[in-house]
């Protein structure tokens, strides 16, 4: 039996982002930055504080979305996924590579009205390109 899961993330719990810390505290370590296989969406969703993305699996339209996996002692999965907030939720996410792991996914329905953002490519993408244009005063 393995002692660790991998577990993908595409918002606010990658690298220096504001929930990061979740996962260092529970001991995960970074193992890849590497992108979904094209068949996912990205959203805004506007429900959080801090604002977080919510990833879609999607039949057809898909995109590959920068994600992080993270390396987390099995003993830490458990409570770590028992903390994430409806709509969002855990499920198979499958990589560039092919291989599927453990992560963040969100349930359609909180897309429905949501900001499609998967054409950024990831949530650091958004982030940067909200943050330009918010200095050059419009709106993304």
């Amino acid at each position: 039996m393995s002692t660790y899961v991998d577990v993908v993330v595409c918002g606010a719990h990658m690298s220096g982002l504001p929930l990061n810390h979740q996962l260092t505290d529970l001991g995960a370590i970074l193992v890849a930055r590497t992108v979904t296989a094209p068949e996912y969406r990205l959203f805004r969703i506007d429900a959080f504080n801090p604002p977080r993305p919510g990833l879609l699996r999607v039949a057809e339209g898909g995109s590959a979305i920068e994600v992080e996996v993270w390396r987390l002692p099995v003993a830490a999965y458990g409570p770590f996924v028992a903390g994430v907030p409806g709509p969002l939720g855990f499920g198979a996410v499958r990589l560039s590579n092919g291989s599927v792991e453990q992560g963040f996914l969100c349930e359609h329905v909180a897309t429905v009205d949501a900001l499609d953002i998967s054409a950024l490519g990831g949530w650091r993408a958004y982030l940067q390109h909200n943050s330009c244009d918010s200095r050059s005063g419009s709106t993304p």
